[in-house]
């Protein structure tokens, strides 16, 4: 919990900082370092339900796996 924790802090200060550079100022600086992070929260949560979708497990199963071919070259070829 403590490296979450601290991970945490560090995601809004770098936030924060980057902001503030590229705008020069606190208040936007602030406003990006809290609107960003909860931005985030609720993007994963629609990745998540996405990513879990039976329809999108079966893309990821094709895409994982390598075409026949490249399968028996790969058994044939001496290591």
């Amino acid at each position: 919990m403590a490296k979450t924790a601290t991970f945490g802090v560090l995601h809004l200060g770098t936030s924060f900082g980057v902001g503030y550079l590229l705008t020069g100022s606190a208040a936007i600086a602030g406003a990006l370092s809290l609107v960003e992070p909860l931005v985030n929260t609720v993007m994963h949560y629609f990745f998540d339900k996405g990513w879990d979708h039976p329809a999108w497990q079966q893309r990821l199963a094709r895409w994982g796996r390598r075409p026949a071919a490249a399968e028996s070259l790969a058994t044939s070829v001496p290591g």
